[in-house]
Parts: structure tokens; sequence; C-alpha cells
């Protein structure tokens, strides 16, 4: 294999277990990207200021205090691991790290491994005939001692080029957490290699790309879940709500990211739309014998061509469509979630789902979508950190941004039955009597809460670096 080699000795960090937050340079974003966590880092990064109430009087002493009983009971390699996490992963680290126990060991290195993958897979450097390859035995290396890869020249190459720590430390974990880190590497490497060369088009084509990406991170994660016993074996064993926790995430970033894609030369918005969409039997266009209609392809000529200001009407007309086909995802993540029982995992499970619908809210109908970046506000961002922790709470989000949706839909829009339907749906879901629901409300310790507040800190704290450095930079471009 080009580039492998047997394990060399890596430089070892003083390990930090670092709530605080470094930005990462700004480039373009990879092709797969780990949905779930994708879209939790991006919310985070939008909070940027938090009142005095987030942060209480002793509350960084009390996560110090936490950070170095845990550092204490850890090898060098999983403190290693646990340095790479906050390397590639940025803000979102700190809420793998807020998982209770072995489970939170099980999901740094399920990160670690799909973020090696995922670097191999967006590497352009590494020509077709050794990616592939590599792509498809990539599991196989979890359990070759000596593996690593020298070659990528991507930013995040420190995780293929001590690859041979995150495979120690995958196979130091118990056996229900390697066979499903390394069944779902496997499955998503295959996908990936199957995309390579291939582009979006179909609406089936679109939910099996999602799949790879992101739908299966689903599965993987409730796989650990459930084998960590804090929650129940269901919550493993139903991929079909696991999944859809993943395809709403990712089709969120894929509709959100049309501009910046575009520009770089992807394409991700399906071309045409079936009428037997493998997701749901949505039926956007009334024609006989079940034609296959085209998404996009029916509005312009070319993707990109939805930025040019004359074709706004048809731009919003395909950007409603694609929201719409998000949007019926939701009622299954509102039964993902109302089966959970460990609050950490409710945690680490909700808010990105509850990002993603306020993202999707924001995005529709939304010329920006075509002309810069659509972000959820800074308060916005920091209250539904803050308020999700909860069923109930969650319930009453999902209402509300569905609710914004609905006011927004035009009486000429061509989606607007299927879109209001589906939101009807949503709002029926998100309105159950919540006697029928297991409550959190009155049961959350003052460690979930605090661990709440930290996450909306490190927004603030992220994203005021963040906008220091852009600054910057637009300081010195001027110059």
């Amino acid at each position: 294999m080009a580039g492998a080699c047997c394990k060399c000795t890596a430089t070892l960090s003083v390990f930090k277990r670092s709530l605080s937050v470094a930005p990462r340079g700004c480039s373009s974003a990879p092709r797969y990207q780990l949905a779930g966590w994708r879209l939790g880092e991006r919310g985070l990064q939008e909070a940027s200021r938090a009142s005095s109430a987030v942060r209480p009087a002793g509350f960084y002493r009390h996560t110090a205090s936490v950070c170095l009983s845990c550092q204490e009971s850890m090898s060098e390699s999983l403190r290693t691991c646990y340095v790479y996490l906050n390397q590639t992963s940025r803000s979102f680290a700190a809420v793998i790290q807020a998982l209770d126990g072995e489970l939170r060991h099980a999901v740094c290195i399920f990160y670690l491994v799909l973020r090696a993958l995922d670097t191999v897979e967006d590497d352009m450097s590494i020509p077709l005939n050794t990616k592939v390859p590599m792509l498809n035995d990539f599991h196989t290396y979890l359990y070759q001692h000596d593996w690593c890869f020298t070659k990528s020249q991507e930013k995040d190459r420190q995780v293929l080029e001590d690859f041979p720590t995150i495979s120690l430390e995958f196979r130091n974990l118990a056996q229900d957490y390697r066979d499903v880190i390394s069944e779902i590497c496997h499955r998503m490497g295959v996908g990936m290699a199957e995309f390579l060369e291939k582009k979006v088009g179909s609406m089936k084509e679109w939910d099996l790309y999602c799949h790879y990406v992101a739908g299966l991170v689903g599965v993987g994660l409730s796989k650990l879940f459930s084998a960590s016993k804090l929650e129940d074996p269901e919550v493993g064993q139903d991929t079909e709500l696991a999944n859809s926790m993943g395809l709403f995430l990712q089709k969120t970033n894929i509709i959100r990211d049309y501009l910046e894609d575009t520009q770089e030369g992807r394409a991700f918005w399906p071309q045409e739309a079936s009428l037997h969409s493998a997701a749901a039997n949505i039926i956007f266009i009334f024609v006989p014998n079940f034609t296959i209609l085209p998404a996009w392809s029916q509005f312009a000529g070319r993707l990109e061509d939805f930025a040019q200001p004359q074709k706004l009407d048809s731009a919003l007309s395909c950007l409603n469509l694609l929201v719409t086909d998000a949007l019926q995802h939701v009622p299954d993540v509102i039964a993902y979630l109302s089966r959970l029982r460990n609050q950490s995992v409710f945690n680490f499970c909700a808010i990105p789902q509850v990002m993603a619908i306020a993202t999707l809210s924001s995005c529709y109908n939304n010329p920006m979508v075509f002309q810069g970046v659509v972000k959820i506000r800074k308060g916005q961002a920091v209250t539904l950190m803050m308020d999700a922790t909860n069923m109930g709470a969650v319930q009453t989000i999902i209402a509300q941004y569905s609710q914004e949706i609905f006011q927004k839909v035009s009486l000429t829009d061509p989606s607007r039955d299927k879109t209001l339907h589906i939101l009807t749906v949503i709002q029926e879901k998100s309105t159950l009597s919540q006697s029928s629901l297991p409550s959190r409300t009155h049961h959350l310790s003052p460690m979930y809460l605090s661990a709440a507040m930290l996450l909306a800190a490190l927004s603030w704290q992220y994203l005021n670096t963040t906008a220091a450095q852009a600054q910057g930079t637009g300081d010195m471009q001027g110059q």
C-alpha cells in the first residue's frame, strides 16, 4: 500500500482535557462529513454571547477538577486520542466528552476512526487506484497494529499518521463496541468508494448517499448506546429511526451549504426526484405512470444557475422541495428521542436535531441560501442548547420551528400541499400529551445543567476567537 508504514514513534503532546476551543483554519468543507457532529459544531459556533448566568461562580473550577480526575485514569495512548478529538472535532468534542462512563471512550474512538476514513476519502492527492482499495479495506486496518498512512495532504492527517494509537485504543474497547465500530467503518468505506465518481442523481440516490455519510453514523451511535447499557436494546435495534436521525442532519447540511459546495465544484442536491423516494412516499408532482421527474433540473439547466438573480423563483421552488423532503424525517426524530433514558445521551442526540430544524426554518424560502451563508442567530443557538434537555422542551422547539416554516409557505409554491401535509404531521407528533412520555424536566442533576452551561460558554468563547481572526484576516486583505 503506497504510503503505508510500520508504526513510528509519535510525539505525544502533554494531554489537556481541553474544554476551551481553538478554531481551525479556514478551508473548504470536505466532501464527506460526520453529519451529526458537523451540524452540532456549527450550531455551537453560532453562539457568541453568554449571559453571566451561563458562567456561575466556581463553574470553571468545577470543570477543571473533573478534567484532572479523567486524566489520571487514562492511558497515555487514550490521552493522545482525546488530543486528536479536540484537534479534529472543534467545539463539539466537549459534547462527546460529556457522555457517561465507558461510552465516552467508545464514541471518541468511533469518531476518530470515521475521521480517519473521511480524511482518506477527502484527500484529492491520493490516486483513485489507491484510494478505492483503502476505503473498502479500511475496517481491516483496525486490527493491523502497525498500519498508518503518511502521504496524506489533508489538515487532519495526524489521525492517519498516528493511526496505530487510535487502533490500539479501538482494540482496548469491549468486544461489543469493537464489533459496531468495525461494521460501520466497513459499510461507510464501501459507500464512500461507490460515490467517488458518482453524482447524486435521483432522490433514491440522495437517500443512499446520506445513508452512507450520516445514516450509518446514527446507526453506529445507537448501537453503541445500547451496548453501553445506558439505553435499551431497541434503541440500537431500530436502525430505521437511527438512519432517519442521520439523514435529517445530512440533508440539512446539504441544503444549507448549496453556495459553498457549488463554488467548490461539488453537487449534492439531487438532480432527479423519483415519485417513489426511498425515505418516504412523497409525491411532489402529480403525473401519470409514476414518471421520474427532475429535482433541480426541472428548474435550471445547471445547479450553479440558482445563484443567478434571474433564477431566484426557480431556486426557491427547488429549495422548498428539498426542505420538504428533509422534514419527512422529523417524526422519526421525535420517536427516536422519546426512547432515550440516559440524560447525557439525550443531550448528545437532541442538540444537533433542534439545531437542524432551526436551520431548516432559516433556509426555507430564503434567497440567502443562494447568496451567502444562512445562520441561526447566536443567542438562538445558546437558547437551544440550554433548553434541549428534556423531551417536552424538544417537542416545543420542533413545534415552534415547524410553525415558522408553515407561515412561510407560499400559495404558489409547487411543493405547497406536501409541505403543509408534513408540517401538520410534525405538529401532531410534537404536541402529544406529555403524560405519554417520560419527563426529564424534574430530574436534571446539577452536573447536566452545568454541562449545558459549559456548552454555551464554549460557544461564546469559540465564536469570539473566530470572529477576531476573521476580522484580522479581513483587515490584512484590505491592506
